[in-house]
């Protein structure tokens, strides 16, 4: 049996997420349960009350807006605690074209894909701007190069993940979880797959952002974040390098000026590249000493993969046991997460 959970990350979406619902499909081959959870981010609408009516089998509440990397977090752990197989995430504004979460789940079905992304055509979509193709297009070059991926739309929050990539994820960044994702699949060797989906044109603005150069500034800071999380003793060794050459040039002046017999005076220069050589060696060793906190940080990412796993285990081994006293079904799916 093949459980497949869409997740749709929501802040107000009650007049949006009825058109987006429907469009999702309830069958697809390969897949004998679809299941939607949605994760309402603190909405001060009716958000939870329309994804019920429209036929939402999981409502999870944030008690206050925690931003959309949390909300996907809590959505993950609320998939595969519900025993999903795979777990596509899609927008609550209708922009992902549903029917295509067909496409973007066969590549897992085919064991040729741990994580699936929806490629939108940026560079050529009609429904994104001048602006917005190119900095998209900017963008996902960054993320390729950073990640050591393929991807060619790495902001596309259209995406499917197996159950066992999923096992293996925790976002850790607190504003968008696409590109910390992307770089921590890279980082882990997942196997990673695009495809060409369709969307669909939006009229409200985005709630993520106010503004380009706000999403520009803290994309950037994601990036900088995640790779610098996944390759500490790279990111600090060049910080160090940039510091020890700055601190060498004023030093190589005051010696060529001190050879010359013209080093008295100078002796600031000495005093200011001697500081920043210090300072670079010191950057370094914290390089060293980040990448030997990366290497606990992975033995306690595997500790929760594990526990993960062992969770689902004992899930599947409750269900399978019989009858078994449980929580009312109103409690189970209206649960709030802090």
């Amino acid at each position: 049996m093949t459980k497949l959970i869409i997740q749709i990350p929501c802040l107000n979406e009650a007049d949006s997420l009825p058109d987006t619902l429907v469009a999702l499909p309830r069958i697809i081959p390969g897949i004998d349960t679809i299941e939607i959870l949605i994760i309402d981010d603190g909405s001060t609408d009716n958000t939870a009350e329309v994804a019920r009516r429209f036929g939402a089998h999981h409502v999870i509440r944030h008690r206050r807006n925690r931003g959309l990397a949390a909300s996907f977090q809590t959505g993950l752990d609320a998939a595969l605690a519900a025993g999903a197989d795979i777990i596509v995430n899609t927008d609550a504004d209708g922009q992902y074209a549903g029917e295509d979460i067909g496409k973007l789940v066969a590549p897992i079905l085919a064991n040729e894909a741990d994580l699936v992304i929806g490629d939108r055509g940026v560079g050529r979509n009609e429904h994104f701007g001048f602006i917005k193709r190119r900095l998209q297009r900017l963008g996902s070059a960054v993320v390729r190069n950073l990640s050591g991926t393929e991807v060619t739309d790495a902001v596309s929050g259209f995406r499917a993940i197996s159950r066992a990539a999923a096992q293996r994820i925790t976002i850790t960044t607190e504003f968008s979880y696409t590109t910390d994702m992307l770089i921590q699949a890279g980082r882990k060797r997942f196997k990673i797959v695009s495809v060409p989906i369709r969307t669909n044109a939006t009229e409200r603005p985005s709630r993520l952002f106010t503004s380009i150069p706000q999403f520009i500034a803290r994309q950037l800071m994601t990036m900088a974040r995640a790779y610098a999380t996944y390759n500490p003793l790279r990111t600090f060794a060049l910080i160090g390098a940039v510091m020890a050459v700055i601190g060498l040039v004023p030093m190589a002046r005051f010696l060529v000026l001190y050879a010359l017999g013209q080093g008295d005076g100078h002796i600031q220069s000495l005093v200011l590249g001697g500081a920043f050589l210090v300072m670079g060696v010191l950057t370094g060793l914290l390089g060293v000493l980040a990448e030997l906190i990366g290497a606990n940080r992975k033995l306690l990412e595997a500790a929760l993969a594990h526990i993960r796993r062992l969770e689902q285990d004992v899930a599947a081994l409750r269900d399978n046991s019989g009858p078994v006293q449980m929580a009312p079904k109103s409690k189970l799916d209206d649960r709030e997460a802090a």
